[in-house]
């Protein structure tokens, strides 16, 4: 099995080196690439192509979340985890909207950062519990659409396949890539390949996207 590819970006220097740690001692990622500003960042993720960016939100002169807003279109196939301290609303979906596809708070536990990653990679959504209880509340607030047929069939997904509509199905239910294949008889590849194509379609850049436009929101 391969390793994960990981960057990071971190501009304190003592949070920065003990992330990069972790991912150093883990058996399963490899560091590519750690950066203390989000200029240097913006130059070099493209040039070394990581699985996963580790993206701080505070960088001093830049913003992470715009970072993610500027490099997820130009390289889609890139996931981006937010590792931050901040825990408002606001941010989570401003981090989410932009193309982030995890949340994770900078006091979890390193194996709690590894697990998410895995996830990440796994298409997963990894999120710290308490900035999943926010999403959930914020959810919960929303207008119930009623036009919305079940199975996710309306106006904006019609343009999918009917694999892709199945596809689709299984990411809101929660399921992981491997999870979904086996579940339609395909490889975890072929899943990635048809998301990739929903998340085209769609134009939305993470599952939390695809799912709200399942669900018609």
């Amino acid at each position: 099995m391969n390793k994960i590819a990981v960057c990071i970006v971190e501009d304190v220097t003592d949070i920065r080196q003990a992330l990069e740690q972790i991912i150093e001692l883990s058996d399963n990622c490899v560091l590519v690439g750690s950066f203390s500003s989000g200029e240097e960042a913006l130059v070099k993720i493209p040039l070394v192509s990581p699985d996963v960016v580790l993206m701080d939100i505070g960088l001093g002169s830049t913003n992470g979340i715009d970072l993610v807003k500027e490099l997820k279109p130009q390289h889609p196939d890139i996931l981006y985890m937010m590792c931050t301290v901040y825990e408002e609303d606001e941010k989570i979906f401003d981090a989410l909207r932009a193309g982030a596809s995890g949340y994770i708070l900078k006091k979890s536990s390193p194996s709690k950062l590894l697990d998410a990653i895995g996830e990440l990679v796994d298409g997963g959504a990894p999120m710290s519990s308490q900035i999943a209880l926010k999403v959930v509340n914020a959810f919960k607030d929303m207008p119930v659409v009623e036009a919305v047929l079940p199975g996710g069939d309306n106006e904006e997904t019609s343009v999918l396949t009917k694999k892709e509509k199945a596809v689709l199905e299984k990411l809101a239910q929660g399921k992981i890539y491997k999870e979904i294949g086996n579940e339609l008889d395909i490889s975890p590849e072929t899943v990635r390949k048809h998301v990739y194509h929903i998340y085209e379609k769609l134009h939305v850049n993470n599952r939390v996207e695809a799912v709200n436009k399942f669900y018609g929101r």
